[in-house]
């Protein structure tokens, strides 16, 4: 059987990524543990890995309860952080081998929204975290703007077919704010209505293809006159290099309201 992804809601906004071949399952960012206990039940799944990008307990605060369950999983995160059960330590730059289910993933080093925040990519999958989003990228909490800006421009050099699997919903937001800086983009106007029907249908915004995200997502498109244009309106110079733009445009996300 291909492998089949699942999104799995979470608190208010999470999304558990779950990704199987019909026997056993991987799941990414588990924040919970019942969401993925109750859809491993429903699928008759065995769960084979768990995979963490970074610390934070809405992504890592099932895990425990996982292993309860499960024991003997593995526990794959990132080296520098403090991920619970943590069995395999990544630093990015590893290939993973995952057995069950058979897959193999590619370990991207992406801080910024934390110093070890760690990507997976494989299989036609990113599951970035809290680094990309939808439409979107995450908040500096322990990182740099030049970490984060270069966390982006690594995983824009993945295919446009890639689809991308963050940790949240956030694309209506993102894109009310994205609408702000870079309103004359047809191409986000035409997100703007087809998110608007998933949500209206109670659907999820995500997976996105990295290719939209490169049309449409701000925080991808800082080399572009319309982004420096808004850049410089939010008091960066004339003469602002891209990642000086990026960081003029987070600053503004990190204080806008709707």
């Amino acid at each position: 059987m291909p492998l089949a992804l699942r999104a799995l809601p979470a608190f208010a906004d999470n999304y558990i990524w779950l990704l199987h071949d019909g026997e056993h399952a991987l799941v990414v960012d588990p924040g919970d543990a019942d969401p993925v206990s109750e859809a491993l039940a429903s699928l008759g799944l065995q769960l084979g890995a768990i995979l963490a990008t970074h610390h934070h307990r809405d992504h890592v605060g099932g895990i425990a309860g996982l292993l309860e369950r499960h024991p003997g999983t593995p526990v794959y995160g990132p080296a520098g952080e403090t991920i619970p059960g943590r069995s395999v330590a990544l630093s990015g730059g590893e290939l993973l081998q995952i057995p069950q289910p058979a897959v193999a993933l590619e370990v991207l080093s992406t801080p910024g929204h934390t110093l070890g925040h760690v990507s997976y990519y494989g299989a036609g999958y990113l599951f970035c975290g809290d680094t990309l989003f939808g439409c979107g990228c995450g908040r500096l909490f322990e990182g740099t703007p030049a970490q984060m800006f270069a966390s982006l421009e690594d995983l824009a050099r993945l295919p446009d077919d890639t689809l991308v699997c963050c940790a949240h919903e956030y694309t209506m937001d993102n894109l009310r704010f994205a609408l702000t800086v870079d309103a004359a983009n047809p191409a986000l106007a035409a997100r703007w209505e087809a998110t608007l029907e998933l949500r209206r249908r109670g659907r999820p915004s995500l997976p996105s293809t990295l290719g939209q995200e490169k049309a449409t997502n701000p925080f991808l498109r800082c080399a572009t006159p319309a982004l420096r244009a808004s850049a410089v309106r939010r008091g960066a110079g004339a003469d602002a290099q891209a990642v000086e733009i990026f960081a003029a445009i987070r600053k503004a996300k990190d204080t806008f309201r709707v």
